[in-house]
């Protein structure tokens, strides 16, 4: 006897999976026979080789995170090299986490993580990275200072500012082809963008105002964002955190601009007994 329900199925399922199909077959032969503008873009190659391809002007949450992932690993790979004491690390975090609920992507995954390097600098990767350096540690008062400057990295995040750098690197490479960005190009990009370009002043003004405003909200005093940043200066010499932060005096005065027009009756952070208790291994 004919089986009728397992020829109804098959005969249900054939016409579900072969539709389907026909699209993305007559979808692919769009793409590879249409013409475009300049250079032909060639996406069989890409699809039959798996290749991760990443649209930098509408980049998912999800595809920036991990990403920022990759980014990294090739960053802890090949160009720095972290601290291992984990008390100190576990306070950076705790600063850290303290401020991704007051921040303007308090939705993504945030990593905070302390690099072997007496420089004083900072720096972020998009997809909540942010990375200080034990210089930068040791050169704080206090534990508002510190926040100020992991406050200021999460502001270029959420400014999205890697992104908007990356795409205009690749754009001027000549990297970016209207099928986007492949992974590996993606992944070289982030990690120039993040260790040797110098971010534009506009980017910079924003990270402050984003990162005090972060500061704020989480209770920290504020009035360590610019008090930090006028240390560094008067020290004579330009340290690395501020020689790729152009503008340094312009950006203290707005600073306390925007602290008189909005001042905060909270001020915690402010004792430096307590924060060289917490990074007591690094003195």
């Amino acid at each position: 006897m004919m089986n009728w329900k397992g020829l109804v199925n098959y005969g249900f399922w054939r016409h579900r999976l072969i539709y389907p199909l026909i699209s993305v077959v007559v979808a692919l032969s769009l793409c590879l026979n249409t013409p475009l503008p300049g250079k032909a873009i060639d996406l069989l190659p890409l699809i039959l080789q798996g290749a991760q391809l990443f649209q930098l002007s509408n980049i998912s949450d999800s595809q920036e995170v991990d990403l920022g992932k990759q980014i990294n690993q090739q960053l802890q790979g090949s160009d720095i090299r972290l601290y291992r004491n984990s008390q100190v690390n576990n306070y950076v975090r705790q600063i850290g986490q303290r401020l991704v609920p007051y921040s303007d992507r308090p939705d993504i995954p945030y990593t905070f993580q302390v690099v072997d390097d007496d420089g004083i600098n900072a720096f972020a990767t998009m997809g909540g990275f942010v990375y200080i350096n034990i210089g930068t540690i040791k050169a704080a008062d206090n534990e508002a200072q510190l926040a100020s400057v992991i406050g200021h990295e999460m502001g270029h995040i959420g400014g999205k500012h890697a992104l908007k750098q990356m795409r205009q690197k690749a754009l001027e490479s000549g990297l970016l082809t209207a099928a986007g960005l492949d992974r590996n190009q993606a992944v070289a990009l982030g990690v120039q963008v993040a260790r040797n370009l110098p971010r534009s002043r506009q980017n910079e003004f924003d990270a402050d105002q984003r990162g005090l405003k972060t500061l704020t909200r989480s209770g920290y005093a504020q009035s360590a964002m610019p008090a930090f940043m006028q240390k560094l200066v008067s020290k004579g010499s330009t340290p690395g955190f501020l020689s790729t932060h152009p503008a340094t005096g312009d950006r203290i005065e707005a600073l306390k601009r925007s602290i008189n027009s909005q001042p905060s009756n909270r001020g915690e952070g402010l004792d430096g007994a307590a924060y060289k208790a917490n990074i007591r291994p690094l003195r």
